[in-house]
């Protein structure tokens, strides 16, 4: 299902921490800085903060620039975007300022955690997500329920960590201030265990003050059925390089990119490429890669439309090149129609020999642009 673009939003010192152990609270940005984060707020529908956070910095979360929310409310929007926090447990403090300022406010809890919520009388919408949090229900409920696009994550660590494990995170927004804690029980940015492999893609950085601003995006594809932040940014991709093909009154257009799964991208390719004017995206992308490389077992094919399963300008289909390839996941954006092939399934081709298909449906619009003259 859908979810919002997931912005995580964090300031750190140059030994990696979030705070020190004082009282109050370590100030490691500076206004112009702060002046950044509130024009980001200004700019998503939502912004979200675990409860720790709530309890350890009462924040408000506003909006504090009359220009910026007046815009907001120029642009059909509501004048502060919602608020929203996670607590498995339900403990929060009804008298914080998260529940006193801004707009509207939602939190996302366990069914447990929603009794407790609900008794202490928050001013919130209470949602529960069943007996553990769930952060793929979470965002698809933002989503389809809220309206929520973008979504704005300032902390804290923990919840950082969590999605970024989850491949969820589609950008990180690092701050990096010019000062040490070096105290070994402050909280840091990122917890230890498993994240997902590869480099970061590094966006764009600039200064701020006395502050560096660097953002990141993931590269790694996701495993199996579950989709990932990178797999959203690589299918992107395979959707504009369908943009290239040649135009045809009697073949798709069609962009395809291969991609390791610590994020490497292996080849790219797309319909009737250099002189070949029959040549498919993916046999395209393929015939870039030396064959038997070790990387294709673990890598995913994201293809703007589904591969083909039967074809007359060459002997082997792309399904077929694909699991010859070695390859067993595949990301597309829609599905073959009946156009030139009936009843083609090249997904039920890649499913029968063990390959996991996964259709991102929200692609599906850009994915059909180019070919908009052969859909009526």
């Amino acid at each position: 299902m859908p979810h919002p673009y997931v912005l995580l939003s964090a300031a750190v010192s140059l030994d990696g921490y979030l705070d020190d152990t004082g009282p109050d609270r370590l100030l490691l940005s500076g206004p112009a800085d702060f002046d950044r984060v509130d024009e980001v707020r200004a700019s998503v529908d939502a912004i979200l903060v675990g409860a720790g956070t709530i309890r350890a910095d009462n924040p408000r979360l506003l909006v504090n620039s009359a220009e910026r929310r007046a815009a907001r409310v120029a642009a059909g929007k509501p004048e502060y975007p919602l608020k929203v926090t996670v607590s498995g447990s339900g403990d929060l403090d009804p008298a914080a300022n998260f529940w006193h300022t801004g707009g509207e406010k939602i939190v996302y809890t366990t069914e447990k955690g929603a009794a407790r919520a609900r008794a202490v009388g928050l001013a919130a919408d209470v949602v529960p997500l069943g007996a553990e949090l769930d952060w793929r229900r979470l965002l698809e409920h933002l989503h389809d329920v809220r309206g929520v696009r973008r979504l704005m994550v300032e902390g804290g660590g923990q919840i950082h960590t969590q999605l970024l494990r989850q491949g969820l995170a589609d950008e990180l927004q690092l701050v990096l201030a010019p000062l040490f804690v070096g105290d070994p029980d402050a909280p840091r940015l990122f917890g230890p265990g498993p994240y997902q492999g590869g480099r970061l893609r590094l966006v764009s950085t600039r200064s701020v003050g006395d502050v560096v601003l660097m953002r990141y995006e993931p590269t790694a594809p996701g495993s199996g059925p579950h989709a990932s932040a990178a797999d959203h940014h690589w299918l992107a991709l395979a959707c504009e390089l369908a943009a290239l093909c040649p135009p045809s009154d009697t073949a798709f257009s069609v962009g395809a990119v291969v991609v390791a799964a610590d994020g490497t991208e292996l080849a790219r390719g797309h319909s009737r490429e250099g002189d070949d004017p029959v040549v498919h995206a993916e046999e395209a992308a393929l015939a870039k890669i030396t064959p038997g490389d070790p990387r294709l077992a673990s890598a995913t094919v994201y293809s703007s439309l589904e591969p083909c399963a039967r074809r007359a300008s060459r002997p082997a289909p792309c399904a077929r090149l694909i699991l010859d390839a070695g390859v067993r996941r595949v990301v597309t954006a829609w599905r073959e129609p009946d156009t030139f092939v009936a009843g083609a399934d090249g997904s039920g081709v890649l499913v029968a020999e063990g390959a996991t298909v996964v259709v991102l449906p929200e692609y599906e619009a850009v994915a059909k642009a180019p070919n908009r003259h052969l859909l009526g």
